[in-house]
């Protein structure tokens, strides 16, 4: 059978938005500061959930593992990695029980199994926005030693990511809908059925009319009966026999005949 089109949509969605959460996760780009103050002015400083790195515009030269202790020690910090390991899990939970509801090699796929990892991936997708969003807002506010900070790529990934989940899975979601309908469908034919094998309703009596020769209607009726052809025929044979003759019309031969 052929995949429904919103299966399709939202098994296209699910593993882009994991592959760009995951490498929002993991990559130090939550934000950037520049003009540290006692450092270099091509220093840029990237800060992400696991990492801390130091790029040098100049050079290009990147060193990573470097150690924040105020910075790894804010709330958000924690938070944003319970969350973000949490729908990245979730995630490829909800791609498989979607993936087996799915299946296009059955003669009908499974709507309920299909809305349900649908659910799960529009779960997925809310828990990457809550970090992402809650991270924007209160972003300066974090501990930094210069207050030139800008957002980071892993912000912009996380919430396309997040938002394609949640478009996919919504989508899919639509599944139990489907099915909710489907079983209403079902159930209608058979209570019908049901009822009328229980109650049989009297056949109808059809009223077939009677046919009634010309000849008998004209002698049970006291009025006598014309047809419109012997009416023709009457009117034909009465124009012929009056038609006037003209008697004194005598042929005479004419030159050209002779």
């Amino acid at each position: 059978m052929r995949t429904p089109g919103i299966f399709i949509f939202g098994m296209v969605l699910a593993p882009c938005g994991w592959i760009l959460e995951l490498t929002s996760t993991v990559a130090p780009g939550w934000r950037t500061i520049n003009n540290i103050p006692g450092e270099s002015s091509d220093l840029v400083l990237q800060q992400g959930l696991w990492d801390i790195c130091r790029t040098f515009t100049s050079s290009r030269d990147i060193l990573c593992n470097q150690q924040d202790t105020q910075y790894f020690s804010a709330q958000i910090i924690q938070i944003a990695r319970g969350l973000m390991l949490a729908s990245l899990i979730l995630n490829v939970i909800a791609i498989g029980v979607a993936s087996a509801g799915v299946r296009c090699w059955t003669d009908t796929p499974q709507w309920t199994v299909a809305g349900i990892g649908g659910l799960l991936i529009f779960i997925s997708g809310v828990l990457t926005i809550i970090p992402v969003a809650w991270y924007t807002h209160i972003m300066t506010s974090i501990f930094s030693t210069s207050t030139d900070i800008r957002v980071g790529y892993c912000l912009v990934l996380g919430f396309i990511g997040g938002i394609m989940e949640v478009l996919g899975g919504l989508v899919m979601s639509i599944g139990l809908c489907r099915r909710c309908d489907g079983r209403k469908r079902d159930q209608r034919p058979r209570t019908n059925a049901v009822k009328s094998a229980r109650d049989p309703s009297p056949p109808h009596r059809v009223i077939v009319p009677s046919v009634i020769s010309v000849s008998s209607a004209s002698s049970a009726s006291s009025v006598p009966y014309y047809s419109k052809q012997s009416e023709m025929d009457f009117t034909r044979a009465k124009t012929q026999q009056d038609r006037p003759v003209n008697t004194a019309y005598k042929a005479q031969p004419y030159d050209s005949d002779l």
